[in-house]
């Protein structure tokens, strides 16, 4: 960690030409990867990167420098070369009485994976690969990773904050590929989060191989889906990608405030149906979106979006919250020290509701039923979407029935929060590494069952 004098210092110098406030984000972040493929070990590595960023928001405009050099001498030139860029008023203060901020949660972690063999960590990637080559020939290919890291914070700014995290991820993937003929498929799961090597007392790896391997091998059989507007039942088991894809990211306030967003301008109006209501909740204990503080020393909230349909909250950072005269969310997150704080989402879901699941396909004649969601990409400005289905299966005259493949969901954001006409009780999450301004930070997203009356199902022509 930096010594404190020294960060008073150096938010002295980035401030010395005027300025409205400063923050040093420092970091040290050991992380473990080991990729296996077709077989065979093709990557172990680990090491540690260790530096600095320094930023500087002067009239609503940010200026940021980072550096792997921790000496007081490049430090400093940094601090001091920032300055140049701030165009503000003068300084009328810039004594600093640091006070340490305490979490206001906690996280425990059972194993830390530091003590945990190298070899225990590689005979997980090998079960999982046999476990899916088991399952038949037509297994082409297996890719297994196992990842974590420790990651040590310090945040100071010149207001005087000063807050110290430690975040530890375990995060566990497989992807299969199976073909038979000229068809191909591939199906993916993963396991992961805020937890140490504990996770693997409460997953198989084997189990989790072999989810994949089905999943691919089942495909490989399946007709592909004929396209239309129908109705689409979403089941929990899928995650929150919708969620997260066609809403979150049209509610974080960088986009909104720049009017890259369909739902800029519109807190206190109506986007959802009554039964509707989005929450981003940093605070989920062993979530891979979780955190104590966030990455400019906010302390993490559970921030409720959408309530009952009304837009009530964006996600913002420190800029953002300055900008819109507000309080900071705790969502000002970044990859590394090398990347300013920008507005991102933690772990975002769509609240239960009370319908019970196996409710959701009565009464429909014709449609789609998702189990599993694949990718996809929203334009943030129209609120359009287009999402893969992993694997879907009909639903004809009630029930859930054939296995469809091809499938794709092509719809508008709000006009889908609109329409939803089912919730369940139920809560499935899903795990991943969100993507935005070049940046990746750990994520989660769920999803209850959900009935959506009417959407465009993409696939093959009639």
């Amino acid at each position: 960690m930096l010594k404190e004098e020294l960060c008073h210092d150096l938010i002295r110098a980035a401030l010395s030409r005027g300025g409205d406030y400063c923050d040093v984000f420092f970091e040290s972040k050991t992380p473990l990867s080991i990729s296996l493929e077709d077989g065979n070990i093709e990557r172990f590595l680990t090491g540690n990167d260790t530096g600095a960023g320094i930023r500087v928001i002067s009239r609503d405009r940010s200026c940021y420098a980072y550096t792997n050099e921790l000496t007081s001498g490049a430090l400093l030139e940094a601090a001091k070369g920032l300055s140049l860029a701030v165009k503000g008023r003068e300084p009328k203060d810039i004594t600093i009485n640091l006070v340490r901020s305490k979490p206001a949660i906690d996280f425990q972690i059972l194993k830390p994976p530091a003590s945990v063999k190298a070899e225990e960590k590689t005979d997980l990637v090998k079960r999982a690969d046999s476990a899916a080559r088991a399952q038949g020939e037509k297994i082409r290919q297996v890719s297994v990773g196992y990842n974590d890291y420790i990651q040590r914070v310090m945040i100071v700014n010149s207001e005087g904050l000063l807050c110290e995290d430690e975040r530890v991820q375990c995060f566990f993937t497989v992807t299969v590929v199976a073909s038979d003929g000229g068809v191909i498929q591939s199906a993916y799961e993963s396991a992961g989060g805020f937890t140490g090597f504990e996770l693997f007392d409460s997953i198989d790896v084997e189990d989790v191989a072999v989810k994949a391997a089905k999943r691919a091998l089942s495909m490989l059989k399946a007709d592909r889906i004929h396209g239309g507007r129908m109705p689409v039942v979403i089941s929990s088991e899928a995650g929150g990608t919708m969620i997260h894809e066609a809403v979150g990211h049209g509610l974080e306030a960088d986009l909104t405030g720049q009017g890259l967003s369909v739902y800029a301008g519109k807190l206190g109006q109506r986007v959802a149906s009554d039964a509707v209501t989005v929450i981003d909740d940093g605070t989920m204990p062993g979530k891979r979106g979780s955190f104590r503080f966030d990455d400019e020393g906010t302390h993490s909230g559970r921030n409720v979006l959408v309530e009952n349909g009304i837009l009530v909250k964006y996600m913002n950072d420190r800029l953002w919250a300055m900008k819109d005269g507000v309080t900071p969310t705790g969502n000002g997150r970044r990859e590394s020290y090398k990347y300013r704080p920008i507005p991102r989402m933690t772990n975002t879901f769509l609240a239960s509701g009370t319908d019970k699941a196996e409710d959701a396909v009565k009464g429909i004649k014709e449609g789609l039923f998702v189990k599993k969601m694949g990718g996809g990409q929203v334009n943030t400005v129209s609120g359009d979407f287009v999402f893969d289905v992993q694997e879907g299966y009909l639903i004809k005259d009630g029930c859930v029935e054939e296995l469809v493949r091809g499938a794709t969901l092509c719809g508008n954001g709000p006009e889908v929060l609109k329409s939803i006409d089912f919730i369940s009780g139920d809560l499935g999450f899903a795990i991943g590494t969100c993507g935005k301004d070049g940046q990746g930070v750990p994520v989660t997203d769920a999803l209850p069952t959900i009935r959506i009356p009417e959407i465009v199902v993409g696939g093959a022509s009639r």
